[in-house]
């Protein structure tokens, strides 16, 4: 599955202390089972003094062969441990997806 993979990759990569990818699919108007659309939360100290642009080049780079293949979407949120910790473990939601007025 798509999930496990962007998981694999991104473990291996970063180390990550925290790490959820949610498969927002379907939330959107693709086919069932479609695994097009993610929302990743990843806390790794990696991302130490870079820039959230660096943090999201250096996933993307990481998934290249998903991006150009299935992975329509990918929402991104990338913290160290501190900016983890001043969240309290909190991440924004996914707005709705156009047409379907859906929240989460």
């Amino acid at each position: 599955m798509m999930r496990e993979r962007i998981e694999e990759k991104l473990r291996t990569a970063f180390s990550p202390v925290h790490l959820d990818v949610h498969d927002e699919s379907y939330r959107h108007n693709v086919p069932a089972g479609a695994e097009s659309h993610f929302k990743v939360v990843i806390v790794s100290d990696s991302f130490v003094n870079q820039r959230f642009l660096q943090r999201h080049r250096a996933i993307y780079g990481q998934l290249t062969e998903e991006l150009a293949g299935s992975v329509h979407a990918l929402a991104l949120h990338t913290y160290t441990v501190k900016e983890w910790e001043s969240l309290q473990d909190t991440v924004p939601a996914s707005p709705g997806c156009r047409g379907t007025g859906t929240l989460a």
